[in-house]
């Protein structure tokens, strides 16, 4: 399972979301990969993201992408989040002509996903369904909140502050890119989309 999987949303706004995520398996290869995960953020970075991180390292709003693209370390993780078919067709490409080694992750629209592994000559080694939420859903914000939030498969972006930009859009304190971009900041894994983030943030404001 992966923390990338549990985005909400409709196919409509989904369609331009893929994270592309890169891991060593402990035990197995991890001990010096560091070096192959520097060349494979390379990659993810060569390809214009709207967002790159490193969970030991943070992402490109927080701290920046010259932090997150210095020296990698053994074990860690990297993410890269892309908008459109074609390019995560190109990310997929080079990945395999690199053939580190490391295990790779794609999520987003199974769809999607599968004509973009095709059309890069590769065939996926296992596919992943989220079941969604259960349990005492009806504490939970209404559906437009959590398409925000769960683009941090922590949980690390709060209801609260995604209510408090949408404010701030409201009242000119704030463009809904950079409201954006401050939600991605606290996604320390580059795994939150900000510029779909400003999509949803805009038709809330609009509201």
């Amino acid at each position: 399972m992966t923390h990338t999987l549990h985005r909400q949303g409709t196919a409509e706004n989904l369609a331009h979301d893929f994270c592309v995520l890169a891991i060593s398996a402990q035990g197995i290869n991890s001990a010096g990969s560091g070096e192959k995960l520097q060349a494979i953020k390379e990659i993810f970075l060569k390809h214009n993201p709207v967002n790159i991180g490193d969970i030991k390292r943070g992402n490109m709003y927080n701290p920046s992408t010259e932090h997150v693209m210095a020296a990698t370390q053994d074990g860690t993780v990297v993410h890269a989040v892309y908008r459109d078919r074609e390019t995560l067709i190109a990310v997929l490409r080079d990945l395999k002509d690199a053939d580190t080694g490391i295990s790779i992750v794609v999520s987003g629209l199974f769809d999607h996903v599968g004509e973009c592994c095709q059309q890069a000559g590769l065939k996926p080694h296992t596919i992943e369904y989220s079941l969604g939420v259960h349990g005492a859903v009806e504490r939970l914000p209404e559906r437009s909140i959590t398409e925000i939030t769960t683009m941090c498969g922590h949980g690390q972006v709060s209801f609260n502050l995604v209510r408090r930009m949408v404010r701030e859009i409201e009242a000119g304190r704030r463009t809904a890119e950079d409201a954006g971009k401050e939600l991605a900041r606290q996604c320390i894994c580059g795994i939150f989309n900000p510029k779909r983030a400003e999509e949803l943030l805009l038709k809330l404001a609009s509201k």
